[in-house]
């Protein structure tokens, strides 16, 4: 304790004479005072848990807390267990749900937590935020067909949403192939009718647009199209990038007179 009361007497008097120390303060800190907050922390957690227990002692509520204890101190198989008991006595319950698909994921348990994102949406559809971070995972694992499904339903709930059409476009061109680039192409343009400032859509739009193009299995008419499509988009994204120039441009002459 000699020790923590030199360094906060150190730390006082920097302050009071205004003196820029930072390093050393962070030294510190992780040497003293930061050690010292987190036996505290541990120590006022530990105890309000038992209270808790004391006077719950059935309390999901309670277990959860208790989980989410052993999850922040990384201590991820004693989260697990309780999480599973808790869905054992209530199947139902989304938020241990969603805490024992948050730690499997912080395992890298990638597998484990999709299947587990999977058992969640049979119950609870209309998650966004589920199918948001579904789709995700299935595009670390390269499964296209599967993430376009989840963003699929992303759109059904937010149909007028232009990041949703450009991601699903995004995800086809990615799995390349005539038919995919076409949808593809379909969902960009959704994506510029929803917001004509999306400047991925746009670049996304003149790629695929380029490539149907030249494409052996595009008829002549289909190309035609295709061409002007690049051209459109290529002007777009011209125009956007010159109109950004010319506002920078005017708030450095604004600056400048002001």
């Amino acid at each position: 304790m000699g020790d923590l009361s030199g360094d906060l007497g150190t730390l006082r008097l920097w302050r009071e004479n205004n003196e820029r120390k930072s390093r050393e303060i962070v030294d510190i800190w992780i040497r003293s005072v930061g050690k010292m907050w987190i036996n505290w922390e541990k120590k006022y957690i530990s105890f309000w848990n038992k209270r808790l227990y004391k006077e719950f002692p059935d309390s999901l509520r309670v277990k959860k807390l208790e989980a989410m204890c052993y999850e922040a101190n990384e201590n991820y198989e004693g989260a697990l267990k309780i999480l599973n008991d808790i869905i054992t006595v209530d199947s139902t319950n989304s938020s241990a749900r969603k805490r024992k698909v948050a730690v499997l994921k912080a395992q890298n348990r990638i597998p484990d937590t999709i299947k587990e994102l999977v058992d969640y949406l049979k119950i609870y559809m209309a998650d966004s935020e589920a199918w948001q971070e579904l789709s995700e995972l299935y595009i670390s694992e390269n499964d296209f067909n599967k993430a376009c499904f989840c963003i699929e339903e992303l759109i059904l709930h937010n149909p007028h949403n232009h990041l949703l059409h450009q991601r699903l476009a995004d995800v086809r061109y990615t799995q390349g192939g005539f038919e995919n680039m076409e949808l593809a192409r379909a969902y960009y343009c959704q994506a510029l009718k929803l917001n004509s400032k999306n400047l991925r859509a746009l670049y996304g739009l003149y790629l695929v647009a380029s490539s149907l193009a030249v494409s052996s299995r595009s008829n002549p008419q289909k190309k035609k199209e295709n061409n002007q499509l690049a051209q459109w988009s290529m002007g777009e994204i011209n125009k956007i990038y010159s109109d950004a120039k010319l506002n920078q441009l005017e708030e450095r002459l604004a600056a400048i007179q002001l």
